[in-house]
């Protein structure tokens, strides 16, 4: 069973990539938003803790930026009817920690707001899930104290880090921190947020 990938990012398209190790192409599917956290060198190898999924007649490998998504995706494929695909879209939506959270607090409507996730399989997530995901701690986050970006200029660099890759929550979080945007051009703007999101 493969574990864990390192090299570099030879194809990236939007859920799949083809990871290049000692020559050897290695095609992964990734969650949304997974690539832009993946750990980087400074020479551009991508490290991705990976899952094997093996069926008769298929070998697939699943590419996660940190175990603790790793451990999240496999907690949710052990969900009666919830496979690969699905799993990633729950993951591709929130960080696996938001997960735990919305299981923890039973909110069947936060994840129904992900595409392909019915009530019955909502329902279904937060009773068979129940105390499996001891992430992190659960409680509500501390708002940051800072002065907030104008609506139309965070929505912009909202919008621009999404299309980089990362999640909405996270490029939301991300531009939450930046004060003082409306007297600063958004290219430095983008540039701070990247920063932020690259801690």
């Amino acid at each position: 069973m493969i574990g864990r990938l390192v090299g570099k990012v030879v194809l990236d398209a939007v859920d799949t990539i083809v990871l290049d190790v000692n020559g050897v192409g290695y095609e992964v599917t990734v969650p949304l938003g997974a690539m832009g956290r993946a750990p980087k060198s400074a020479d551009g190898d991508v490290t991705l803790v990976v899952h094997t999924h093996v069926r008769e007649d298929d070998i697939s490998l699943y590419g996660f930026p940190t175990e603790i998504d790793r451990f999240a995706f496999r907690t949710l494929i052990s969900v009666s009817n919830v496979g690969p695909r699905t799993a990633l879209a729950v993951l591709g939506a929130m960080t696996a920690e938001e997960l735990a959270t919305a299981i923890a607090r039973k909110d069947v409507g936060k994840l129904t707001s992900i595409p392909g996730i019915g009530k019955k399989t909502a329902e279904r997530l937060v009773l068979e899930l129940a105390g499996k995901l001891p992430i992190t701690a659960v409680g509500p986050k501390p708002e940051p104290q800072i002065v907030k970006a104008p609506a139309g200029q965070a929505d912009v660099l909202v919008g621009a880090l999404t299309k980089m890759g990362y999640r909405p929550s996270e490029a939301e979080r991300a531009v939450s921190q930046l004060a003082d945007l409306q007297d600063r051009p958004i290219a430095e703007a983008l540039k701070e947020a990247l920063a932020l999101l690259a801690k």
